[in-house]
């Protein structure tokens, strides 16, 4: 379940399936001026059981700490259903775009935004590809520099964070894949053209069969496709085509299925991969298939934390000096960086205030939804201004 917080335009609340679809929508008003709390609290517990609702995500802008705290009030327990604040910065970009229209031409703008709350959280890559990476909001000085150089720096970025993890083949958006290493728009367009007329691939080999991709795309984009609950299970890993043989000699010499390599530390741990070396395949080659044996699919992720601001802190006013709280880093720039403590104003946390020791720039040791804590060392109601320390008081 996602939901798109508001006070007097209501909440706008979505249901998705497991692969982002939409299931539902309704809009409810819990909040100021309407308090339709009951009708609300009724709407939401018929969704959660008519569809076996496994998460809650929320945005965090206008409304948001108060949508969490009713939601929480409405769940029990023992449910373990988890509920999560996820970053909106871009939502109502994406929302107003051509991509947003193409995917849901009936949809009302704030409905579109609520979905892409939704699948941030169930596939962040996945979704936020779909927005110009300037719309994000993190940075400085955008406007200051060679538009199309920044452009190209973006792009770069982007097409090493989707390589490096990686883009299921049959559920990735012609978006994604036109990031993958080979792949433009146009054989994304035929990637995707070729799964609706011929289902899901079954292995990444049949990628040959899509128009206009030939040997040397395969080559450079196969490594980076990744087919869960394919017949071999090399194609959802990080393992090229070409190194299978050896993966699969490996398997051999210990009378082992290929799947147990890839499940079984232990069974890892036999291989010498010395043996394996060749005039075509070094030691660092066959290192780095180990390594990818041992994290195969595709989120390089830890597990998901649910987070949670102090919970009698909701404005500026019911901030004191000496404070501390939970926050998370929303921005970095070379001066410091911002955090959201659970109030409307993110407080800045100067350079000087991160660490005892000296730093060129923050971001050798903070980034972005890092979770952190820390003290309040100022307070400006008038200009809505909050200084923040990382150092002990």
């Amino acid at each position: 379940m996602a939901i798109d917080p508001g006070f007097r335009t209501g909440c706008k609340v979505v249901c998705l399936d497991e692969q982002g679809s939409l299931l539902n929508n309704v809009t409810i008003y819990p909040h100021e001026p309407q308090n339709q709390i009951k009708e609300s609290s009724e709407i939401i517990s018929k969704l959660i059981k008519q569809y076996k609702i496994k998460a809650i995500a929320i945005g965090n802008g206008t409304a948001g700490r108060e949508t969490e705290t009713f939601i929480k009030t409405l769940l029990d327990k023992k449910s373990g259903i988890e509920v999560y604040m996820v970053n909106e910065s871009g939502a109502s970009i994406y929302s107003a775009s051509e991509v947003a229209r193409e995917e849901f031409p009936d949809l009302d703008l704030t409905v579109r935004g609520a979905i892409s709350i939704g699948r941030r959280l169930m596939d962040p890559l996945a979704e936020l590809v779909k927005i110009d990476a300037k719309s994000i909001g993190v940075g400085q000085y955008q406007h200051d520099v060679d538009q199309e150089l920044l452009r190209e720096s973006l792009d770069q970025v982007v097409s090493f964070a989707v390589n490096n993890v990686g883009v299921n083949l049959n559920t990735s958006s012609r978006h994604l894949l036109r990031y993958v290493s080979g792949i433009g728009p146009k054989i994304a367009t035929a990637i995707t053209k070729y799964r609706q007329d011929n289902g899901p691939f079954k292995s990444r080999k049949e990628l040959m069969k899509v128009t206009g991709l030939g040997n040397k795309v395969f080559e450079q984009a196969a490594g980076f496709l990744r087919i869960p609950g394919a017949k071999n299970p090399l194609d959802n890993s990080a393992v090229h085509p070409e190194s299978y043989p050896i993966v699969d000699k490996m398997a051999k010499d210990l009378s082992k299925p290929v799947k147990e390599l890839i499940d079984s530390d232990e069974v890892r741990k036999q291989i010498d991969i010395k043996k394996y070396v060749n005039a075509k395949v070094g030691l660092p080659t066959l290192e780095d298939i180990l390594n990818e044996l041992n994290k195969p699919g595709l989120d390089p992720r830890g597990k998901a934390e649910a987070f949670s601001f102090a919970d009698n802190i909701k404005d500026i006013t019911d901030l004191k000096v000496e404070m501390r709280l939970p926050g998370i880093i929303t921005n970095i720039t070379k001066f410091g960086a911002f955090v959201n403590i659970g109030t409307k104003e993110n407080g800045l946390l100067h350079i000087s205030q991160i660490t005892n020791k000296f730093i060129k720039d923050p971001a050798e040791v903070l980034k972005l939804d890092q979770k952190v804590m820390v003290r309040i060392t100022g307070i400006d109601i008038e200009r809505k201004r909050i200084q923040l320390s990382m150092k002990e008081g």
